[in-house]
């Protein structure tokens, strides 16, 4: 499977906002975007100058694919499906990525990065609605109840990202009993509640030309 394998901090300064790509780390004096806030290359801290409008709606497209870990040929089909479906479809793209198993999870707090919540479901920690699943891209629905497998609830990276997860908080369309490690997803968000800094029109536009 195909996936990004160079520094994530890198990814944070080439888009020039904090992605939270290594969990704890992003919160600590240790997170390379704080240090450097510019873009990584020998001529990072002398670029600058008038964007052009490719550029602004390029650089949202791959922010948008870094947050969630998504690769170009994968999030060119989120687009196409959100495109056939009703509604917006800026708003359409970024609701398919939050169903995505790996994404629920991190936002659940049995994660502590979406990178980490991926390796996590790919290893069968995971049960959806009792019966397990391994695919990070599941789409999960209003409703499913995700919860850590009973052979799993001691995994060390699962039990610290639980401690941990009161630095960003857990969503209200989610609900979590951590003693019983289980979650529902309530319901979808609202696109008000996706409070992330993210332009989706401007990745519609990129689509339409």
């Amino acid at each position: 499977m195909a996936r990004y394998r160079g520094s994530v901090c890198r990814l944070c300064r080439r888009e020039n906002l904090k992605l939270f790509l290594k969990g704890d780390r992003c919160y600590s004096d240790k997170c390379a975007f704080e240090r450097r806030s510019y873009p990584p290359g020998q001529h990072g801290q002398r670029r600058g100058g008038k964007y052009s409008d490719y550029r602004l709606q390029l650089r949202e497209k791959q922010k948008v694919k870094r947050i969630y870990g998504v690769l170009e040929k994968q999030f060119r089909s989120y687009y196409r499906r959100a495109e056939r479906q009703k509604g917006i479809t800026g708003t359409n793209l970024l609701l398919l990525l939050e169903r995505r198993l790996d994404n629920v999870v991190y936002r659940m707090g049995f994660a502590s990065s979406r990178n980490q919540a991926r390796q996590l479901v790919r290893h069968n920690h995971f049960l959806v609605n009792g019966r397990k699943v391994n695919i990070p891209s599941y789409l999960v629905k209003p409703g499913d109840v995700i919860e850590v497998r009973e052979k799993s609830r001691n995994v060390p990276p699962i039990l610290e990202a639980m401690e941990t997860v009161v630095r960003r908080g857990i969503p209200n369309w989610l609900e979590v009993d951590k003693e019983r490690f289980r979650g529902v997803f309530k319901a979808l968000p609202s696109r008000e509640d996706l409070t992330m800094p993210i332009q989706e029109q401007l990745i519609v536009e990129l689509y339409s030309k």
